[in-house]
């Protein structure tokens, strides 16, 4: 059986993608980093706590957290996985890409895996 990916909702995600999913999966089990404490918290801080939960990230972040996860990864740490998503993706395509992600792929599929929007 397939278990739903757990998300991390990075400070800097257009909270628009955040209610739209919600809307396509109201079973959704995203946490943001703000309702986490970690509203200040760097990237590698965030990297962190998201392995620790099993929580794979969603970001626009594309300049540090993509480099911070590599890190990681270099330094034997695992990455729970991060996607990183395009502000200039129409919002349909944004939600549409993660939504299949969120309920057709398993934890272990994005273990150590940064992956762009769109696919």
């Amino acid at each position: 059986m397939t278990t739903m990916l757990r998300l991390l909702i990075d400070q800097d995600l257009d909270q628009d993608i955040l209610r739209g999913l919600f809307q396509r999966i109201p079973e959704l089990d995203a946490i943001t980093a703000y309702e986490a404490g970690l509203s200040e918290a760097s990237d590698p801080q965030l990297l962190a706590w998201a392995a620790e939960h099993n929580r794979l990230i969603i970001s626009h972040d594309r300049k540090t957290m993509p480099r911070h996860a590599v890190e990681r990864m270099a330094e034997g740490n695992v990455v729970a996985g991060v996607i990183i998503v395009s502000r200039r993706l129409p919002m349909k395509r944004v939600l549409d890409d993660l939504e299949m992600i969120i309920l057709c792929s398993e934890a272990v599929e994005w273990e150590n895996v940064v992956r762009h929007l769109p696919l």
